[in-house]
């Protein structure tokens, strides 16, 4: 939550019971979280106790991006669940989303920590990516990419193969996204 602190308006892009979305909320002034599962937003919408601060709505981010524009949005354990075809839409509806000086926070199990998956993650998870397949899939649209790795609770810049998550920060759109 600290890296979209003091931003106006944020986007939650696959936000499923938003088990998170009060943590953000405390340090930006709107969250929207969308998610394509309407049983779990009608639900939100019923016990949210943030409506002048947090929205939610379902929305498929791969068909269009969410009127904003949002200052940032994050995607945590998303883009493993997106066909790799259809990659470039899903991070590029995100990024038409954002503001030109917008920022794009995306996690995501990292394709070499694969093997310790369990067996129901591993069936789900179809697009898994490196620190560089992220750096590339983020760079189509974004000046600047940032790469953090992850272990158990602490984030760093070091050796993205041997990190269990992975961690990218878009900032910035490419003047081609629209902007």
């Amino acid at each position: 939550s600290k890296m979209v602190a003091g931003k106006s308006s944020v986007l939650e892009v696959g936000c499923r019971d938003a088990f998170g979305t009060p943590i953000v909320a405390q340090v930006v002034n709107r969250v929207h979280g969308i998610d394509l599962e309407p049983v779990i937003i009608e639900d939100l919408n019923k016990r949210n106790e943030l409506r002048e601060r947090c929205t939610f709505a379902i929305h498929d981010m791969i068909a269009a991006p969410v009127q904003g524009p949002f200052d940032a949005a994050y995607s945590l354990d998303v883009i493993e669940h997106i066909p790799a075809d259809l990659e470039n839409k899903f991070v590029g509806n995100i990024a038409a989303s954002l503001k030109p000086n917008g920022i794009l926070l995306m996690g995501t199990p990292n394709i070499e920590a694969h093997r310790f998956a369990s067996e129901g993650s591993r069936l789900g998870h179809i697009n898994l990516k490196s620190g560089d397949t992220l750096r590339g899939l983020l760079s189509q649209f974004f000046e600047n990419v940032f790469i953090f790795s992850i272990n158990d609770e602490v984030v760093h810049t070091g050796f993205t193969p041997m990190a269990h998550y992975l961690m990218a920060m878009g900032v910035g759109l490419k003047k081609y996204n629209g902007s």
